[in-house]
């Protein structure tokens, strides 16, 4: 799978139409299911045991009103803000109005640029060999850029409404009730799917180390939360095989034969409207088809693990590095919890804030300030751990 596989590409209006007979099969699907809801916590703060026995069924649950008002007005700024400064093309140094571009301080570049409407990982080596299977490609419209911005990287360090959100008590409470108390991060990126132009992500299974360990389970490999900024639909938003989280590796490439193409039967769309979120485990087939509808996805994608999972286990990072995940190296990248706890009290005062109990004998020293942006925040996500 050195080179990508090759297949036809249509014209955007031709794509629309080929998939939407799948679309209308597919949303019917995914609202007869009964896993979506508003975040419900008891009195000490826990999940609702029904919204964790539904995620475990499905692998999946849509939470609704996580992101409202003014933080929702605020996310959406922060990001026009960002996109606005951006690089015009890979490995640009200045936005489109001559000034350096936003992200320029950080070691890592903070923007991802594709081919607009393709797949550009799908029957590839590329992200470990996880997308075998590539997916049906569009050409975009003649005045079309060259590139567009498919994500962002570490983007609690680019936009600070992203921080506070990160530090949000439902969200942690869910991965709390999911992993343990001592769950921890791994990256954060955001997810961008503009109108005619947004590329597919193949299908794949994100977890690449625990599939054959004797003790693996259904919450191996950790799991996604998903916010939206605007509506996820099932023309730009991402589609899941419910279920296949809980048996072994899938065979891709064998369900896209058996479906005779790579509309996979048996998916469902992640639909929901602006403000809500998703969880979704790492071990679910899942996937998002190019862009052709009018509608614009943003998504805020921040992802745990539980730490037994990580642990002094070694691995080959996506960028070719051999490393092991120590005790400290899990410690120092799971301090961006606790500055984002206090981040998002310092905006919220009123609103009861997540205790993060492995590190709550350090919270005096990960207080948001100007020093801890500097000492902690900047280039957090040179730790980013993947498993």
């Amino acid at each position: 799978m050195a080179e990508a596989e090759q297949t036809p590409t249509l014209s955007t209006a031709r794509h629309a139409g080929a998939m939407r007979e799948y679309i209308a099969r597919g949303t019917e699907r995914a609202f007869e299911l009964d896993n979506r809801g508003p975040i419900e916590l008891d009195a000490d703060g826990r999940l609702a045991g029904d919204i964790l026995e539904k995620y475990w069924r499905y692998g999946f649950y849509v939470f609704e009103g996580v992101a409202v008002g003014d933080e929702l007005d605020e996310l959406r700024a922060d990001i026009d803000r960002v996109l606005d400064g951006a690089p015009t093309e890979p490995k640009g140094q200045v936005d489109r109005h001559g000034r350096p571009a936003v992200g320029s301080e950080f070691e890592r570049p903070s923007f991802s640029f594709q081919r607009p409407l393709s797949d550009p990982v799908g029957g590839t080596n590329r992200n470990k060999g996880r997308h075998p299977v590539k997916m049906l490609e569009a050409t975009p419209d003649e005045d079309s850029p060259p590139w567009t911005i498919a994500n962002l990287s570490g983007n609690l360090q680019l936009m600070e409404s992203c921080l506070r959100l990160y530090g949000h008590p439902g969200l942690l409470a869910v991965a709390e009730a999911v992993l343990g108390e001592d769950f921890v991060p791994y990256n954060e990126v955001v997810f961008i799917k503009e109108p005619g132009l947004g590329p597919s992500v193949a299908w794949h299974q994100d977890g690449t180390t625990h599939w054959d360990a004797a003790d693996w389970d259904k919450g191996a490999h950790g799991f996604n939360l998903m916010i939206q900024l605007y509506p996820s639909t099932p023309g730009n938003g991402v589609w899941v095989l419910p279920g296949s989280h809980a048996r072994e590796r899938t065979n891709i490439r064998q369900l896209v034969a058996d479906s005779g193409s790579e509309r996979i039967e048996g998916a469902v769309p992640l639909v929901c409207d602006s403000g809500d979120a998703f969880i979704v485990n790492r071990q679910l087939v899942h996937g998002s088809f190019a862009n052709t509808s009018a509608e614009r996805r943003v998504t805020l994608n921040e992802g745990f693990f539980p730490r037994k999972r990580l642990l002094d286990v070694a691995t080959t990072m996506l960028d070719g590095r051999e490393v092991t995940y120590t005790s400290d190296w899990i410690e120092e990248r799971s301090r961006i919890i606790s500055l984002a706890i206090d981040a998002r009290r310092q905006r919220y005062p009123a609103e009861r804030s997540f205790v993060y109990r492995p590190l709550v004998d350090q919270v005096e020293s990960l207080r948001f300030s100007a020093e801890t942006r500097e000492s902690i925040l900047k280039n957090y996500n040179l730790l980013d751990m993947y498993i």
